[in-house]
């Protein structure tokens, strides 16, 4: 069920890459390394892919919908693993939890977002054909 337009979409997306480079502060995590790291790294990578897509919202329209799509999806799984994947699973909850979480949450939005939205909004409007002079 794909509910979220490209332009939503694009906003959703950065909120929660700001949000994921403010959340070591935010939550307490900052003192481990892997933690931070990973929240801070994956909050910029998924803030400029925001930047770059095809969306009405974007102001460089360099990668297409679907494949920026594809690429939130693999973020938001890189991002939920990380407690496992970078060794910091067995920190207090509030260091591992929020990257769950929120990789989680970017697998569905990037699921539920409509890729052909911007290829429509982008698409230049055809005048109708010219008559023939009588």
């Amino acid at each position: 069920m794909r509910v979220i337009s490209s332009k939503v979409h694009t906003i959703i997306g950065l909120v929660v890459g700001v949000a994921l480079i403010v959340a070591p502060w935010l939550f307490q995590f900052s003192d481990v390394n892997a933690a931070k790291w990973s929240a801070i790294i994956i909050g910029i990578v998924g803030a400029l892919s925001e930047l770059t897509s095809t969306s009405p919202s974007s102001p460089l329209k360099l990668v297409p919908m679907r494949a920026h799509l594809g690429m939130d999806a693999v973020l938001g799984i890189v991002l939920a693993l990380s407690p496992w994947l970078f060794g910091f699973s067995d920190e207090k909850t509030n260091a591992w939890l929020p990257h769950l979480i929120v990789g989680i949450l970017i697998i569905a939005y990037a699921l539920m977002t409509r890729p052909d939205d911007a290829a429509r909004a982008s698409r230049p409007v055809h005048e109708a054909p010219p008559r023939p002079a009588p």
